[in-house]
């Protein structure tokens, strides 16, 4: 992995990031903020192995005395919704131009890219909507060097991050014991196992939807198979280049990461490559369902069609009794004309006879198990 130098200034070959960001902000739309993002909260966790600190930041440069310290300081920025502040906060961390915009201009790819003194991971996060079915998904971006990490998401409401602040806060673990990789390598991880509880929701729905194909499969239901298609077709999009993107870490050799954190990077990449079994998975039942839902209608047309069928087959039979007798033969010219209407019982025996024609057929046709269904298709 080819490291990406700085831009070089006018004035000789030494890097100038504020150079950088005057001709950034001299090109109008480089940084496309979405006219409904949150305005950025920036909040600023320092620890080492005996204490930390938490607290709310309100500008960027209040966070460059912590980048040089033997602490570990992890910035959190949540919120896309200011420029000035991106702007400002590109200078601090000197930035490179090229990736502030990948930070900002929302959805990217996830990748491994690497500068100068620092590494940057784009990633993406999901978490489950609370009401409803299908989930959340946003950009997560880390940038991290030697002694800090700055991460930055699109939205400051939830994210899949505060296990770790807890770890952190009561020094559970081994969090506090190691450096920056540790930390990003742990918030990697919960940021892998945010996919299983949006995956445990999805294997309940699609059970749920196996059931109506099966018992009551509507148009309705071929619009829920499409749309778990659909976001199940997302959520493997975000997870295939992030399983990539995990493995350029362990298999890249690094100064801002250790051999021994490469070594937990393998089990994040096992979740990652397990998820993305799941979705496989899932992916092919969703598929499945489509069978079984076009299945079920034709079952349930062959049912009515059977039906129609029975009711037709015992009034053929009726229609040519009824038919014969409304042919118009004078029985006062023949006695061979339908001798049948002169006789006393004669109406009485017609539909005597009529009524045992249909009782035949109906036992006919039960004793096949013909109507076994009938009542299943009555409630549908």
């Amino acid at each position: 992995m080819a490291k990406i130098p700085l831009f070089m200034s006018k004035a000789g070959d030494k890097p100038d990031i504020d150079f950088f960001y005057e001709q950034l902000s001299s090109l109008p739309g480089s940084l496309k903020i979405a006219a409904d993002a949150p305005a950025p909260e920036i909040v600023l966790i320092d620890y080492d192995e005996t204490s930390s600190t938490r607290k709310s930041v309100a500008m960027p440069e209040e966070c460059i005395p912590f980048l040089d310290t033997q602490s570990v300081s992890w910035i959190d920025v949540q919120g896309l919704g200011n420029e000035n502040i991106l702007q400002r906060l590109g200078r601090a961390f000197k930035l490179h131009p090229l990736l502030l915009e990948d930070i900002v201009n929302v959805p990217q790819r996830p990748k491994v890219e690497e500068y100068d003194s620092q590494m940057v991971i784009i990633a993406r996060m999901v978490t489950p909507k609370e009401k409803g079915a299908g989930f959340h998904s946003e950009q997560v971006s880390f940038v991290f060097g030697k002694h800090y990490l700055l991460t930055v998401q699109e939205e400051p409401e939830r994210d899949c991050f505060e296990s770790v602040r807890v770890r952190i806060s009561t020094n559970k673990g081994l969090i506090r014991k190691h450096g920056v990789d540790y930390l990003v390598y742990t918030l990697l991880d919960a940021l892998i196992d945010g996919f299983f509880p949006v995956l445990e929701s999805y294997s309940e729905r699609i059970e749920d939807l196996e059931d109506e194909a099966v018992v009551n499969p509507t148009r309705q239901t071929l619009k829920k198979i499409y749309q778990v298609k659909r976001e199940l077709l997302a959520l493997r999009r975000a997870i295939w280049p992030q399983r990539d993107a995990i493995n350029i870490l362990i298999r890249d050799s690094n100064t801002l990461v250790s051999d021994e954190v490469r070594v937990y990077l393998r089990d994040s990449y096992d979740h990652a490559i397990q998820v993305l079994d799941m979705v496989e998975t899932y992916r092919e039942l969703a598929a499945g369902l489509m069978d079984v839902y076009l299945s079920a209608v034709s079952n349930k047309m062959n049912e009515v069609m059977k039906l129609l069928t029975v009711i037709s087959t015992i009034f053929i039979p009726l229609t040519f009794v009824v038919g014969v007798y409304g042919m118009n033969f004078d029985p006062d010219r023949s006695p061979l004309n339908m001798p049948e209407l002169t006789w006393y019982w004669g109406y009485p025996l017609c539909w005597a006879v009529m009524i045992a024609i249909a009782s035949g057929l109906v036992f006919f046709f039960w004793r096949r198990g013909w109507f076994e269904n009938f009542s299943t298709l009555k409630q549908d």
